[in-house]
């Protein structure tokens, strides 16, 4: 056990928080039209690894985050096909830059459903997450996802950019 939990559970948040937080540096890189080919590889790395390694729990029914597991999965080689594969070139573009979001959207989202899970301050408001300040704090995460994805695919040029 560390810090209480196991392993696996050790290994998938740390693999979730690094992917969170790279992806939000290459969400700014695609806001300021640079790649950031190192972060780029880092935040798709490991958020096939972050929805791969949720699968390795104990299974006791279909939940929420097997659902935004397997999306995640179905979303991710999308961006890479995109991202690598076609290298951005004409349509690809904005399709690197949709399904990319898509995936930090859905690891940011279930980040802050285990924090309403987790800390007993939030988990006071939404015991059940079928509470109002969960309803409107996941609300707001989604709006704010689809204007920087708005303004992302608007500003991502995929021009050469700088590495990491």
């Amino acid at each position: 056990m560390i810090l209480g939990i196991t392993p696996l559970t050790f290994v998938h948040v740390v693999l979730s928080l690094i992917g969170i937080f790279s992806g939000f540096i290459v969400v700014f890189g695609m806001l300021t039209g640079e790649k950031l080919d190192g972060w780029t590889k880092l935040f798709l790395a490991t958020t096939i690894l972050t929805s791969a390694t949720g699968f390795f729990f104990p299974f006791h029914g279909l939940l929420p985050a097997h659902v935004f597991g397997i999306l995640s999965l179905l979303v991710l080689p999308v961006a890479f096909y995109a991202r690598y594969s076609r290298q951005l070139a004409g349509g690809w573009r904005h399709t690197y830059v949709i399904t990319a979001m898509i995936a930090l959207y859905l690891n940011f989202f279930v980040l802050v459903a285990q924090l309403f899970m987790k800390v007993p301050a939030l988990k006071a408001m939404a015991p059940t997450q079928s509470e109002a300040p969960f309803k409107l704090t996941q609300l707001v995460v989604l709006i704010l996802f689809v204007v920087l994805t708005i303004a992302a695919a608007k500003k991502f040029r995929g021009e050469p950019g700088h590495a990491a």
